[in-house]
Protein backbone atom coordinates (compact mmCIF):
# COMPACT_ATOMS: atom_id res chain seq x y z
CA UNK A 1 0.00 0.00 0.00
CA UNK A 2 1.74 3.15 -1.20
CA UNK A 3 0.74 5.96 1.11
CA UNK A 4 2.26 9.40 0.92
CA UNK A 5 3.80 10.09 4.34
CA UNK A 6 3.15 13.82 3.99
CA UNK A 7 -0.54 13.08 3.45
CA UNK A 8 -0.63 10.87 6.55
CA UNK A 9 1.16 13.51 8.61
CA UNK A 10 -1.20 16.22 7.43
CA UNK A 11 -4.21 14.06 8.32
CA UNK A 12 -2.59 13.31 11.69
CA UNK A 13 -2.26 17.04 12.36
CA UNK A 14 -5.99 17.48 11.72
CA UNK A 15 -6.13 18.53 8.05
CA UNK A 16 -9.65 17.43 7.04
CA UNK A 17 -8.87 17.44 3.29
CA UNK A 18 -5.83 15.25 3.83
CA UNK A 19 -7.88 12.84 5.95
CA UNK A 20 -10.59 12.65 3.28
CA UNK A 21 -7.98 11.98 0.62
CA UNK A 22 -6.34 9.35 2.81
CA UNK A 23 -9.68 7.58 3.27
CA UNK A 24 -10.18 7.49 -0.51
CA UNK A 25 -6.67 6.14 -1.10
CA UNK A 26 -6.93 3.39 1.54
CA UNK A 27 -10.38 2.13 0.61
CA UNK A 28 -9.53 -0.04 -2.47
CA UNK A 29 -6.74 -1.95 -0.70
CA UNK A 30 -8.87 -2.46 2.39
CA UNK A 31 -11.80 -3.69 0.28
CA UNK A 32 -9.57 -6.16 -1.56
CA UNK A 33 -8.23 -7.48 1.75
CA UNK A 34 -11.70 -7.64 3.31
CA UNK A 35 -13.13 -9.63 0.39
CA UNK A 36 -10.47 -12.28 1.01
CA UNK A 37 -10.87 -12.22 4.79
CA UNK A 38 -14.60 -11.86 5.46
CA UNK A 39 -17.26 -14.53 5.05
CA UNK A 40 -19.30 -12.58 2.50
CA UNK A 41 -19.42 -9.33 0.54
CA UNK A 42 -21.72 -7.56 3.01
CA UNK A 43 -19.38 -8.31 5.91
CA UNK A 44 -16.42 -7.11 3.82
CA UNK A 45 -18.13 -3.77 3.14
CA UNK A 46 -19.03 -3.37 6.79
CA UNK A 47 -15.51 -4.22 7.95
CA UNK A 48 -14.02 -1.60 5.60
CA UNK A 49 -16.49 1.02 6.80
CA UNK A 50 -15.64 0.26 10.42
CA UNK A 51 -11.93 0.54 9.66
CA UNK A 52 -12.31 3.85 7.84
CA UNK A 53 -14.51 5.20 10.62
CA UNK A 54 -11.91 4.20 13.24
CA UNK A 55 -9.19 5.85 11.17
CA UNK A 56 -11.24 9.04 11.03
CA UNK A 57 -11.92 8.99 14.77
CA UNK A 58 -8.62 7.66 16.15
CA UNK A 59 -5.83 8.64 13.78
CA UNK A 60 -4.55 11.09 16.37
CA UNK A 61 -3.98 8.15 18.78
CA UNK A 62 -1.63 6.32 16.41
CA UNK A 63 1.86 6.45 17.86
CA UNK A 64 3.80 5.55 14.72
CA UNK A 65 2.47 6.86 11.46
CA UNK A 66 4.47 4.21 9.64
CA UNK A 67 2.21 1.59 11.29
CA UNK A 68 -0.92 3.00 9.65
CA UNK A 69 -1.31 0.29 7.00
CA UNK A 70 -0.78 -2.57 9.47
CA UNK A 71 -3.22 -0.93 11.88
CA UNK A 72 -5.89 -0.59 9.20
CA UNK A 73 -5.54 -4.18 7.96
CA UNK A 74 -5.69 -5.44 11.55
CA UNK A 75 -8.92 -3.51 12.15
CA UNK A 76 -10.46 -5.04 9.01
CA UNK A 77 -9.28 -8.51 9.99
CA UNK A 78 -10.70 -8.24 13.52
CA UNK A 79 -13.99 -6.90 12.22
CA UNK A 80 -14.27 -9.78 9.72
CA UNK A 81 -13.69 -12.31 12.48
CA UNK A 82 -16.16 -10.53 14.75
CA UNK A 83 -18.83 -10.62 12.05
CA UNK A 84 -18.03 -14.25 11.27
CA UNK A 85 -18.39 -15.13 14.96
CA UNK A 86 -21.78 -13.43 15.06
CA UNK A 87 -22.88 -15.38 11.98
CA UNK A 88 -21.63 -18.62 13.49
CA UNK A 89 -23.56 -17.99 16.72
CA UNK A 90 -26.82 -17.17 14.98
CA UNK A 91 -27.11 -20.26 12.75
CA UNK A 92 -26.56 -23.61 14.48
CA UNK A 93 -24.39 -25.87 12.34
CA UNK A 94 -26.76 -28.84 12.49
CA UNK A 95 -29.73 -26.66 11.47
CA UNK A 96 -27.90 -25.27 8.45
CA UNK A 97 -26.94 -28.80 7.36
CA UNK A 98 -30.55 -29.91 7.48
CA UNK A 99 -31.62 -26.85 5.49
CA UNK A 100 -28.90 -27.42 2.90
CA UNK A 101 -29.87 -31.03 2.41
CA UNK A 102 -33.59 -30.29 2.16
CA UNK A 103 -33.21 -27.36 -0.22
CA UNK A 104 -31.32 -29.27 -2.86
CA UNK A 105 -33.33 -31.50 -5.19
CA UNK A 106 -31.50 -34.64 -4.06
CA UNK A 107 -33.21 -38.05 -4.33
CA UNK A 108 -34.32 -39.38 -0.95
CA UNK A 109 -32.06 -42.46 -1.00
CA UNK A 110 -28.99 -40.41 -1.93
CA UNK A 111 -29.76 -37.94 0.85
CA UNK A 112 -30.10 -40.81 3.30
CA UNK A 113 -26.79 -42.32 2.14
CA UNK A 114 -25.02 -38.95 2.42
CA UNK A 115 -26.30 -38.33 5.94
CA UNK A 116 -25.31 -41.87 6.96
CA UNK A 117 -21.82 -41.50 5.47
CA UNK A 118 -21.25 -38.14 7.15
CA UNK A 119 -22.61 -39.42 10.47
CA UNK A 120 -20.22 -42.39 10.33
CA UNK A 121 -17.17 -40.11 10.23
CA UNK A 122 -15.26 -39.32 13.43
CA UNK A 123 -16.45 -35.97 14.86
CA UNK A 124 -13.39 -33.91 13.84
CA UNK A 125 -13.61 -35.19 10.24
CA UNK A 126 -17.39 -34.79 10.12
CA UNK A 127 -17.10 -31.16 11.28
CA UNK A 128 -14.43 -30.22 8.71
CA UNK A 129 -16.33 -31.92 5.88
CA UNK A 130 -19.55 -30.11 6.78
CA UNK A 131 -17.85 -26.73 7.06
CA UNK A 132 -15.97 -27.01 3.77
CA UNK A 133 -18.30 -29.03 1.52
CA UNK A 134 -21.76 -28.17 2.81
CA UNK A 135 -21.31 -24.74 4.40
CA UNK A 136 -18.78 -23.87 1.66
CA UNK A 137 -16.42 -21.99 3.98
CA UNK A 138 -12.94 -21.28 2.71
CA UNK A 139 -9.93 -23.01 4.26
CA UNK A 140 -8.94 -19.90 6.30
CA UNK A 141 -12.54 -19.44 7.51
CA UNK A 142 -12.76 -23.09 8.50
CA UNK A 143 -9.42 -22.94 10.27
CA UNK A 144 -10.52 -19.84 12.20
CA UNK A 145 -13.83 -21.47 13.12
CA UNK A 146 -12.06 -24.57 14.45
CA UNK A 147 -9.10 -22.66 15.95
CA UNK A 148 -6.58 -24.71 13.95
CA UNK A 149 -4.05 -23.83 11.26
CA UNK A 150 -5.03 -23.70 7.60
CA UNK A 151 -2.65 -26.60 6.92
CA UNK A 152 -4.35 -28.70 9.62
CA UNK A 153 -7.77 -27.86 8.15
CA UNK A 154 -6.66 -28.96 4.68
CA UNK A 155 -5.14 -32.15 6.07
CA UNK A 156 -8.29 -33.05 7.99
CA UNK A 157 -10.47 -32.39 4.97
CA UNK A 158 -8.27 -34.63 2.82
CA UNK A 159 -8.60 -37.42 5.38
CA UNK A 160 -12.35 -36.87 5.79
CA UNK A 161 -13.16 -37.25 2.10
CA UNK A 162 -13.42 -40.83 0.91
CA UNK A 163 -11.06 -41.98 -1.83
CA UNK A 164 -12.65 -41.44 -5.21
Amino acid sequence: MGIDTQLVEAAYRGDARALDQLLVILQPDLKRFARRTCANAEDAEEAVQVALWKLHRKLHMLQKLSALAAWMFRIVERECYRLFSLLRKTVPLSQSIEESLHQAPVPHQLRHDLVAAIAALPPHYREILILRDIEELSAPETAAYLNISVAAAKSRLHRARPDA
